[in-house]
């Protein structure tokens, strides 16, 4: 009881704080010539953390900075997301979606997009100062286009996930598998692959996804939050970073990530859209949640999926093995079986 007290108590600070910042928030962001602003979610981000996800929220309220997203009308491009980080100390966490907006804008203009897209465009970004509590703090945001239809997860939800077909979700699982790949092809590990993080654009519909073909190259699909993403020659080893649910063993172990990391990551998801369910799971009371995730991720075995889907047995097999040498060593060869299903 005393540890339910503290929780709230928590929260209720929390919402206090929330309750000072948003006006600031949406005042600059009137300023900046938005209009109809909807804040949808506001976070509490701790800097002596290495875990970034949905799933575990720190409660400390110090050492902090907040980040949000809102959704907003403005006159030159319409509808969009906001993506945006405040701070008084803008020499740790400006750099977070600094980066952010580098990497899109990096892999938005890699060669092997052509005529199709990777991730969101990027149509703006500010960093400004503004007065909060008493102190100067730094305000940076990240503007991209609002897609009506969501995320992938919503589609995963279990309100949509017993409407989709067969061939729905071999679709999904397509085109996720090319999104990543064309990413690690730029030169990017992604590090949060997840169903949240993948949007669908705006020509989605169930009448194109009925029609899509194996070897269509993503026309429906975008990967966005590239936060944690790294350059393949700039990896760095250490703590885990990215949501415990879809975290590779070898990143709780501290040997950093790799290729293999966002292949494990997308075997977990392909679990996730084939029975809507993650192949792992921890309780919701467990005392000690990233302990939980690292027992389930790196000793339980692979669950073996319903029958129906019993032809995917063997790539989900080899995207989620334990170890790297037994994992795809790349999204090439996890396409290659992937379009042998296609002709089986």
């Amino acid at each position: 009881m005393g540890n339910s007290a503290s929780n709230l108590f928590t929260i209720q600070a929390l919402q206090r704080q929330f309750q000072k910042l948003l006006p600031i928030i949406t005042q600059e962001l009137v300023a900046q010539h938005f209009s109809e602003i909807v804040h949808q979610r506001i976070a509490q981000q701790n800097h002596e953390k290495s875990i970034n996800t949905q799933d575990i929220k720190t409660q400390n309220i110090e050492n902090t900075s907040y980040q949000g997203l809102t959704r907003a009308q403005h006159p030159q491009f319409g509808q969009v997301m906001i993506k945006w980080q405040l701070s008084a100390d803008a020499y740790h966490t400006s750099p977070d979606l600094t980066h952010e907006a580098d990497v899109l804008a990096t892999v938005n203009a890699s060669l092997i997009v052509k005529d199709n897209a990777i991730a969101p465009p990027l149509l703006a970004h500010h960093c400004v100062n503004v007065q909060i509590l008493e102190s100067s703090q730094q305000l940076v945001i990240l503007v991209m286009p609002y897609y009506f239809n969501g995320s992938l997860a919503v589609q995963l939800s279990e309100r949509n996930q017993h409407s989709l077909t067969a061939l729905q979700k071999h679709h999904f699982i397509m085109q996720s598998a090319c999104l990543i790949a064309n990413v690690h092809q730029a030169g990017w590990l992604h590090n949060d692959i997840k169903p949240s993080n993948i949007l669908l654009d705006s020509s989605f519909d169930d009448a194109l996804l009925s029609n899509a073909g194996g070897s269509s190259i993503m026309p429906n699909l975008l990967l966005t939050d590239f936060a944690l993403a790294e350059r393949f020659n700039e990896l760095k080893e250490g703590s885990p970073a990215g949501t415990p649910a879809y975290l590779a063993p070898e990143c709780w172990q501290s040997q950093g990530a790799t290729v293999q990391s966002d292949i494990y990551a997308f075997g977990v998801m392909m679990v996730e859209i084939l029975t809507g369910r993650r192949p792992f799971q921890v309780s919701a009371h467990s005392n000690d949640k990233l302990k939980a995730w690292a027992i389930q991720h790196c000793q339980q075995p692979i669950p073996e999926l319903p029958l129906e889907y019993s032809h995917y047995q063997c790539i989900v097999d080899k995207a989620l093995a334990k170890w790297v040498e037994g994992r795809y060593q790349d999204l090439d060869k996890v396409l290659i079986d992937l379009r042998l299903l296609d002709n089986s």
